[in-house]
């Protein structure tokens, strides 16, 4: 299993498959042809063309290869190549027009990239173990907590990065909180963030708390809907969510950075879990791969952070998982908007309860955390593909 750092990719919206994928596919395209192309074409096919333009897709594309030649870019929806949906072939021509150099290169989500046949790696793998069953065995085993297998795994330069990944995190909440407007697409999907926190001062202690876990859900899915700076976690479409979490509790409840950073530790743990034995990307799986993982993810973060065992802290991300099996990915008109945003928020909230139910318990429960995973793969080879992110069915097909 990869390092966390696939899981906490530092870029701009609205997507981590549609828009942050295609943009690096672009770079190194771009790079290999620097000095040979006197033009680019670029075919999307599936569910990349379906709902790219709502993504930014072209405009992700075309700002990496315009500086080397001209591109341009054929939408080809109606095709889906067999490996994934999300393809997209890069052709280098030259001056007469004949193709001197082409790659096809699939966006599997995350921000990942892979050519057909190829593992579906970005990086060596770190981790012996690969299951949070054998992890927590072992940590229990030794006495220690999950953020301190990812020490042993990566190595003390992991909390540079991650203390980075942090500060972006934050950043996108203060910047989220202040902005108002509407989005860029065409839907007029306003800005809610600075609403809910304003109106969140307004109510008791607990309603307080709940508004102000919306309104940082919220800050950062509209800063990432508007193609602002996030970290994927594990997704752009999710992004919202684990920022949102801890950021609330490291101003309620005062947990200092260190703790902060332990805790993201340990959410990208259990998303890492996910991207290895299944998928977190919409396109294959639905948003249960990606919001779904993003609430077990900040439901982990919590359970720590409030000193969950290594049972109840894998209590607390089984749930925020299991709770969103069989959640589609359906963005009306294609775009991160309507209900990403709001899905957001509401998983964050979701997450402090899953954390909050576990918390009561001995940890010990009946279906575990890997378990849910295979169910959570197998349902979304089960969901149709008008359900993913394809912008057919489901609310998708609101006009």
């Amino acid at each position: 299993m990869e390092s966390i750092r696939q899981i906490y990719k530092i870029g701009h919206g609205p997507s981590s498959s549609h828009t942050m994928g295609p943009r690096k596919a672009a770079g190194l395209f771009a790079d290999k042809n620097r000095n040979a192309a006197k033009d680019f074409r670029v075919t999307l096919y599936g569910a990349l063309a379906a709902t790219g333009k709502g993504h930014l897709t072209d405009q992700a594309i075309l700002q990496e290869l315009s500086p080397v030649a001209p591109a341009e870019i054929v939408w080809k929806p109606e095709t889906v190549l067999p490996f994934h949906t999300n393809g997209m072939t890069f052709e280098a021509l030259d001056e007469a027009g004949n193709i001197i150099d082409s790659r096809t290169l699939y966006s599997v989500g995350g921000g990942d990239i892979v050519e057909e046949g190829q593992p579906r790696s970005s990086g060596p793998a770190i981790y012996p173990l690969t299951r949070i069953k054998d992890i927590q065995a072992e940590c229990e085993k030794k006495g220690t907590s999950y953020w301190e297998y990812v020490d042993e795994c990566e190595g003390a330069e992991i909390w540079d990065y991650l203390a980075e990944v942090w500060k972006v995190m934050k950043a996108a909440v203060e910047r989220g909180i202040e902005a108002e407007g509407v989005l860029p697409g065409g839907l007029g999907v306003r800005r809610k963030a600075v609403s809910y926190y304003v109106h969140a001062e307004g109510y008791n202690k607990s309603l307080k708390s709940r508004g102000l876990v919306y309104a940082y859900a919220l800050a950062v899915s509209e800063e990432n809907a508007s193609g602002g700076l996030i970290v994927t976690a594990p997704t752009c479409g999710s992004c919202g969510i684990v920022p949102a979490v801890l950021y609330h509790l490291h101003h309620s409840k005062g947990f200092s950075e260190k703790r902060i950073l332990r805790a993201l530790a340990t959410a990208g743990l259990f998303g890492n879990v996910v991207k290895h034995n299944a998928s977190v990307s919409g396109a294959e799986v639905g948003c249960q791969g990606e919001v779904g993982v993003a609430c077990a993810m900040a439901a982990a973060a919590a359970s720590q952070l409030f000193g969950g065992t290594v049972a109840q802290i894998e209590y607390s991300a089984e749930m925020g998982l299991e709770h969103h099996l069989g959640l589609t990915c359906d963005p009306v008109c294609g775009l991160v908007q309507i209900p990403c945003i709001e899905r957001n928020a509401y998983a964050a909230a979701r997450a402090l309860d899953a954390n909050l139910y576990a918390a009561f318990s001995d940890g010990r429960h009946s279906v575990d955390f890997d378990r849910i995973v295979e169910v959570m793969k197998q349902t979304g080879h089960d969901i149709p593909s008008l359900y993913k992110e394809t912008a057919l069915g489901g609310l998708a097909a609101i006009k």
